[in-house]
């Protein structure tokens, strides 16, 4: 890790207050140490004096062993005596892995991909009880992703996927607990299942839409044959609702039409009835006016 730009600064600022002590002493014992007092620091200034960001957390070794952590911000290690062995970095990650040809559990060939976000929350383990830990998170997501596919049947994995994201992601958690590293989150991007298998579902899917379609038209048959069944009941029973039926009957179909309709039946003849014997009151009334 490089000095901060204030440590070389500071450096500077030693180096010129070195060299005025020396102008202003001259042959002064007393300004000689200090001059060299303050050359001694501003070489060692930027080799004790570091500074991390925000995010970053340093890893601090005193003679092999672990001391503690540097940072954020500006912090000292003793020269000669202790080192940054590395810098880890807090901020949340995000790893991409894909499963090809995993067989679930039902023995269909499938690629899954999903995306892991997790993060360090322990730098020391992460830093003293694994090598590489970035590359160790990937190895294990992508073995977690191949066990997660091969305890799942396909149909579970493309009907509740959060399910799935949430039994991997405590999986995966499971395993890098020990380095100091959690798992956030998992989401699963993609499945792709084989073509022939993708029509087959298709065909299975239309069959069950035709099923579904048939069951809902056989349900709405019998609703109206009930309902049919109840109004004959009430028509056999009282004949004049029948004939109220059938003249509504008649007047809806004709009523743009402007025509008439005689239909053979009761109400037709007495219709016809009537008619005739309007006829003759009409040809009785015509002969007594003939007489007078």
């Amino acid at each position: 890790m490089n000095a901060p730009p204030i440590a070389y600064a500071a450096s500077a600022l030693c180096l010129v207050i070195a060299a005025l002590v020396v102008n202003a002493t001259h042959e002064a014992g007393f300004g000689i140490v200090l001059a060299v007092i303050l050359v001694v620091a501003a070489i060692t200034l930027p080799s004790w004096l570091k500074m991390t960001d925000q995010w970053n957390r340093a890893i601090i070794l005193r003679l092999g062993r672990f001391r503690g952590l540097g940072g954020p911000g500006l912090f000292t290690l003793i020269p000669f005596l202790e080192t940054i062995a590395t810098v880890v970095d807090l901020r949340i990650r995000t790893t991409e892995i894909r499963a090809e040809e995993a067989l679930t559990r039902d023995t269909v060939s499938i690629a899954m991909d999903a995306i892991v976000f997790w993060r360090v929350v322990d730098p020391k383990r992460a830093a003293t009880e694994i090598e590489y830990y970035r590359q160790a998170v990937e190895r294990v997501a992508q073995t977690s992703l191949r066990e997660t596919i091969g305890s799942h049947d396909l149909t579970q994995l493309l009907s509740d996927r959060k399910t799935a994201d949430e039994e991997l992601r405590e999986t995966i958690s499971h395993k890098t607990a020990v380095w100091g590293v959690e798992i956030t989150s998992v989401e699963i991007k993609d499945i792709a299942i084989p073509n022939s298998l993708q029509d087959a579902m298709s065909r299975q899917a239309q069959a069950e839409r035709e099923k579904q379609a048939r069951e809902t038209l056989a349900s709405a048959e019998i609703g109206i044959a009930i309902k049919v069944r109840e109004a004959a009941r009430i028509y056999a029973e009282d004949p004049v609702a029948l004939q109220l039926r059938q003249m509504n009957l008649i007047y809806e179909m004709n009523k743009d039409r402007g025509t008439t309709i005689l239909i053979p039946t009761d109400m037709a003849n007495s219709l016809g009835a009537m008619a005739v014997v309007a006829a003759a009151r009409q040809a009785g009334d015509d002969k007594k006016t003939a007489g007078q």
